[in-house]
């Protein structure tokens, strides 16, 4: 890891020599398009040139459109910008992969996405719809395609150029494990939720050992209680340091050798969020043995079914 003065300026090495993930990124899930769109022109004029998108968003399109908006106006140029993107759950059958990600591409405007992830290791009947459901109206599962088969297609996508590196989400150390032990190309990229509430230790550790990037969302802990920013010990040093709760917070997991994934469509907040420098070590040892709360907010990695994502309808 290259951390930097301002930790805006972290970079991590990707595995495979794909180059580098910048640590601090701005996630797309907005669902207003009007606000997602100023939005991600914000965070690209404050800075941030690490986009997260997926195709469950619903929203390719108006990212795609504000990419291009920013490229136009000399905001950034596209080989200075980082974009992932990811495989929805009724895409995991192989066939089905490819035509995925190119539907992605076409949405965004883009020849090529630098990360494209496995949304969730949970494949759900293939279709049209996001949410397919069993008689019972509990999620209806496809049991005829395993987590291994759908890593075969995406490494494919590497290989023809389609994108830089491939990665997971919302999945648990023990399904990660299974692919590493057999992957031609390793993960690059694990994104789950990750928060001082859910430290993720032994994950991380993992990860760092093998070469794999720790991307954290709801570094904040999404707004949901118990709140993160609340947290007594993250108050007391953002008073001691003249910081945000927030700043220190993400401060916290960039340091520890990971990245994270902000979201927001108030320009003051993604600034905030944004502007952050390192920790004093003390602060962090304080952070590891003082903070007591534990808790998960988002199920996704026990069902597939993402909790902070809304249903369209």
């Amino acid at each position: 890891m290259q951390t930097a003065e301002h930790l805006y300026e972290t970079t991590l090495p990707l595995a495979n020599g794909t180059g580098t993930l910048p640590a601090v990124g701005f996630g797309t899930l907005i669902r207003d398009p009007v606000a997602a769109r100023k939005a991600i022109r914000v965070a690209l004029e404050t800075g941030f040139r690490h986009l997260d998108c997926a195709e469950l968003y619903r929203n390719e399109d108006v990212v795609g459109q504000a990419m291009r908006e920013a490229f136009d106006a000399g905001t950034v140029k596209r080989e200075d910008l980082f974009v992932t993107t990811k495989l929805w759950n009724n895409n995991h059958r192989p066939e089905r992969v490819g035509p995925a990600l190119e539907a992605s591409l076409k949405r965004l405007q883009l020849d090529y996405v630098d990360g494209y992830l496995v949304h969730t290791p949970y494949a759900f009947r293939p279709g049209d719809e996001q949410y397919p459901t069993d008689e019972d109206g509990q999620p209806a599962y496809d049991r005829e395609v395993t987590l291994v088969e759908t890593w075969r297609a995406m490494e494919r996508l590497v290989d023809e150029g389609k994108c830089r590196f491939i990665g997971l989400s919302d999945i648990r150390l023990e399904r990660l494990k299974e692919i590493v032990a057999v992957a031609r190309i390793m993960p690059a990229v694990v994104q789950v939720e990750c928060h001082p509430y859910l430290p993720e230790w032994e994950l991380l550790e993992f990860c760092q050992a093998h070469g794999i990037v720790l991307l954290a969302f709801a570094p904040l802990g999404h707004g949901m209680e118990p709140r993160v920013t609340d947290d007594p010990v993250i108050k007391a040093i953002a008073h001691r340091l003249g910081r945000t709760p927030a700043q220190v917070a993400l401060a916290w997991a960039v340091q520890r050798g990971g990245a994270f994934l902000t979201t927001s469509t108030n320009p003051e907040h993604i600034r905030e969020n944004f502007a952050i420098s390192p920790l004093p070590e003390d602060a962090m040892q304080e952070m590891r043995s003082g903070i007591e709360t534990t808790f998960r907010l988002n199920a996704v990695v026990d069902t597939g079914v993402p909790g902070f994502v809304p249903k369209a309808g």
